[in-house]
């Protein structure tokens, strides 16, 4: 019984090795989005709600400097269009509003030094569905905008994972 019990524990502590050699690793688990700039310029709105995010995320990676000049950067990462949509899903027997559902839409696109193309114009488009019921319009008001913020978030780490996978000339 004891030799069995001492060979298990040989095994188990053996295994151990092997076990965390194996390089498993979850998809950003350093919080790093390893973007193949050095300096990089952001043409969004000083006070949009997605550029700030988007600054912070990028600056906390820290291997990428966000420039106030475009004449300085690698690249230049450029909103073309963002938009918020909320479009009626389904109304009940009274004809009342029974379920939204909210859309953010983002195109943007990337250009290099030259002006030429590094990421086409890319179309990111995110939903989410949300039950509405007339008694707590300040609740599902609450709830609305804490979607979008979720959604933008959702957009932030999307276009993080775009401009990791650039591969400049």
């Amino acid at each position: 019984m004891a030799t069995t019990r001492r060979a298990f524990c040989i095994m188990a502590l053996g295994s151990l090795p092997v076990l965390s050699g194996c390089g498993f690793q979850l998809r950003g688990s350093h919080g790093e989005a390893n973007l193949p700039f050095r300096t990089l310029y952001l043409a969004v709105a000083e006070s949009s709600p997605l550029g700030i995010e988007l600054k912070r995320n990028i600056r906390a990676n820290g291997g990428t400097e966000i420039v106030s000049d475009q004449k300085n950067a690698e690249a230049r990462l450029e909103v073309l269009s963002e938009t918020r949509d909320k479009v009626i899903q389904s109304l009940n027997s009274q004809g009342r509003i029974r379920q939204y559902t909210l859309f953010y839409k983002l195109v943007f696109r990337v250009r290099g030094k030259s002006d030429a193309d590094l990421l086409a114009p890319t179309e990111i488009v995110l939903k989410r569905d949300i039950s509405f019921n007339e008694s707590q319009v300040l609740a599902k008001e609450s709830e609305e905008a804490l979607l979008y913020r979720d959604m933008q978030s959702d957009l932030v780490q999307q276009i993080l994972r775009r401009l990791a996978a650039i591969k400049p000339a």
